[in-house]
């Protein structure tokens, strides 16, 4: 949204292009987060686990025993769908809730998972 305001700034203010382009500039510092949590963020399902890995300075894992996953939600907007990610949260035995957010193609995600406990 912030990109879009700062290219119509660009365009219906042509005598002052500062303040669109500072708009534009924060519009793509404001992007520079979510790319590196995508790019740092590893989900995989073997045949004995769930393994999250997430972040680049500071590292997140976890590593839940598939006999141990009780359940297995996906939480989906409508922009989420148009672009295939969502949120999933994984519930296992002693109450271990852990939710991941932006997670590309949940739902596949969630079928492995399923694919590999049945």
């Amino acid at each position: 949204m912030v990109l879009v305001v700062g290219v119509v700034l660009l365009i219906v203010l042509p005598g002052v292009p500062l303040a669109g382009a500072v708009v534009l500039l924060i519009g793509i510092l404001m992007l520079v987060p979510p790319f590196v949590a995508y790019r740092t963020t590893e989900l995989g399902v073997t045949n004995k686990r769930v393994i999250v890995k997430m972040g680049l300075i500071r590292r997140r894992t976890l590593e839940l025993l598939l006999r141990q996953v009780e359940a297995i939600s996906v939480d989906q907007s409508l922009s989420g769908r148009l672009l295939g990610f969502g949120s999933i949260t994984l519930t296992g035995t002693g109450g271990v809730r852990e939710d991941f957010h932006r997670v590309r193609d949940p739902l596949e995600l969630r079928r492995r998972i399923q694919g590999q406990v049945a």
